[in-house]
């Protein structure tokens, strides 16, 4: 397990005092032995001795000593922590928006630049790509905000009924055009959550799907427990994931080699990966048998209420609503 941050600082803290007294030995050593030699006398090979094991000595007690009394009381040491991932995560945060609002900055200025202002087709069409490039970073600043939110862990836990989330999120998906929605399984029970979030996420995992997949295929959702733990997924036929993507696909801006053209900000399955890791779990994605990729959602069970068993809806499949 890695150190907490509390404890590499006590550990950085304690190793620069112990620097400082062993650089204190060495010097009143150099010290003496100059006097030994400006007086011509012998150097006793006991005093030597002696002078280092006292040396040694007090380096083990200022370890020993210093260590406990370094000690940040844990409540305290809880909250600096804290605060410390904090400032890391905003830092990397911004980091990450600076680098991805360069790109519609440049292209908006660059159409500026060159637009013919007398040639009104030219105006028009630089239009329509700046008002799509400051609506891209409308989403962006959107969901930068989300995202924020989550990280803060800003959740209302209260008890969500599993079966009525998969419910909501059947009558959500429906209106998604393209493709057929079919539910797998629905879990009756219970559990301790945010069920605002849990909504939020899944229906990121099933948005993300439609986007990613040809038009007319299957998309699968569904709930159950498995393993000890509660899971949520969905399950598509597209492309799937490549294998070396799938540990990076929750970071941050990174869309694991998918098409900017899909739309979106990057953002949104690393907002899914937190509102996971805000319920103690996590989200993973794994092949679909045939191809395609499964995103799943998994909750451990210490976190449940109550969990009959679950319902299965075997081969149900919504017919998706047509938009006019």
């Amino acid at each position: 397990m890695n150190p907490s941050r509390s404890e590499a600082r006590r550990a950085r803290i304690l190793g620069i005092v112990l620097v400082i007294v062993c650089a204190g030995f060495v010097v009143a050593a150099i010290g003496s032995l100059l006097v030994f030699l400006l007086v011509g006398a012998r150097l006793p090979w006991a005093a030597v001795l002696v002078f280092a094991l006292v040396g040694l000595a007090t380096l083990l007690t200022v370890g020993l000593v210093g260590w406990p009394l370094l000690a940040t009381p844990p409540r305290e040491a809880a909250a600096q922590d804290a605060f410390d991932a904090a400032v890391e995560s905003q830092r990397r945060l911004l980091d990450d928006v600076r680098h991805e609002l360069k790109t519609p900055i440049a292209i908006v200025r660059g159409h500026l630049e060159l637009v013919d202002a007398s040639d009104p087709a030219d105006v028009d069409a630089v239009r329509e790509i700046a008002i799509g490039e400051l609506d891209r970073m409308t989403r962006l600043i959107g969901d930068i905000d989300l995202l924020a939110s989550v990280e803060g862990e800003r959740f209302t836990m209260d008890e969500v009924d599993i079966e009525s989330l998969t419910q909501r999120v059947v009558d959500l998906v429906t209106v998604i055009p393209g493709h057929e929605w079919a539910v797998e399984s629905t879990q009756r029970g219970i559990i301790h959550g945010d069920a605002d979030r849990l909504l939020q996420a899944w229906l990121q995992l099933a948005d993300n799907a439609a986007k990613h997949t040809p038009a007319g295929t299957a998309i699968e959702l569904g709930s159950g427990v498995y393993a000890g733990a509660f899971h949520l997924w969905v399950r598509d036929h597209g492309p799937g994931i490549p294998p070396a993507a799938r540990h990076r696909i929750f970071r941050r801006f990174d869309r694991g080699g998918r098409r900017r053209s899909a739309g979106g900000s990057g953002l949104g399955l690393a907002i899914v990966d937190a509102i996971a890791k805000g319920h103690g779990g996590s989200c993973t994605v794994t092949e679909t048998p045939g191809g395609g990729a499964t995103f799943t959602i998994t909750i451990p069970l210490r976190s449940t209420l109550r969990l009959p068993a679950p319902v299965r809806a075997g081969e149900v499949v919504l017919q998706r609503k047509e938009i006019g």
